[in-house]
């Protein structure tokens, strides 16, 4: 079977036909929200407080969505309109933007606490037009990035490496960028169950050693990867969740200062019947 970067580029793959199939397939949710979660884990942050984070290749939300329920605020970067699209249907919480990572990122420096992309990075290494040059946009894209977080913060990158020298190329670019850090692999033995991440380090704080954290050992159990077990069952109950019930008043002022950060003029005034439900008339 090809590989979906081999067939096409992602803004062209990722049409409106092949964007909804990816957002409502539930098993493909399913993976997604397993890696998350492991990149997530990988990121290392402090759970007592929120913090900023990077969503590269956001694609229709997915990823935000577990972003938003470990109570984070985040912005997203895709290519592909259609993408795209269907996370502004949605609602999503995260600020959106359309861009090319491989032609670099124009945050401000120090601007996020850490960086996830799930099943992205591959992308960069495929020539699919005669423009793209791999290590010229893998250099780009990580220079940038580095200079777009704080020093200390992490990006973690789940990926589908096509073979050892595309991993060997990924890795010697990001260390040249000003990264540190490593290959993660989750389930090595298990042809099934093995999943790539690229832990990198974007400098350290003062008095800090960053390690790199090892991979999860042992084998895929027939519902999912072990570890996240707990947690997805905790999801389906409701119990992670941190987001406000919708429609109730805290609902809904968060809806407000979130359309006023996006700079939205129209957002009515904050009132003490905020969130308060009419009684119907008869």
């Amino acid at each position: 079977m090809s590989r979906p970067e081999h067939i096409a580029p992602p803004e062209l793959f990722y049409g409106e036909t092949e964007a909804k199939k990816y957002t409502r397939n539930t098993r493909i949710a399913a993976i997604q929200a397993e890696m998350t979660m492991r990149a997530v884990e990988l990121l290392n942050l402090d759970g007592r407080m929120p913090h900023y984070l990077l969503d590269i290749g956001c694609g229709s939300g997915l990823s935000g969505e577990i972003l938003d329920e470990d109570g984070h605020m985040w912005a997203g970067m895709d290519i592909a309109p259609s993408m795209l699209d269907i996370a502004i249907e949605k609602d999503v919480e995260g600020d959106l933007l359309m861009q090319d990572i491989g032609q670099g990122m124009g945050f401000r420096p120090g601007t996020f606490d850490g960086a996830i992309s799930i099943s992205v990075l591959q992308w960069l290494c495929n020539a699919d037009k005669t423009e793209n040059r791999p290590r010229y946009r893998l250099q780009r894209f990580f220079s940038t990035l580095f200079m777009a977080l704080q020093r200390g913060a992490r990006a973690v990158f789940q990926f589908y490496p096509e073979n050892d020298a595309q991993v060997e190329m990924i890795m010697s670019i990001s260390m040249k960028c000003g990264f540190t850090g490593g290959l993660v692999v989750d389930y090595p033995n298990s042809k099934k169950a093995r999943k790539f991440y690229l832990c990198l380090f974007a400098g350290q704080e003062a008095g800090e050693r960053q390690v790199l954290p090892k991979g999860l050992e042992g084998e895929e159990n027939s519902v999912g990867v072990a570890y996240t077990q707990a947690r997805i069952q905790d999801r389906s109950r409701g119990k992670q969740s941190r987001k406000p019930v919708k429609n109730s008043a805290d609902w809904i002022l968060h809806k407000k200062e979130l359309a006023r950060k996006r700079g939205k003029e129209d957002v009515p005034l904050n009132s003490k019947y905020t969130g308060r439900r009419r009684k119907p008339r008869f």
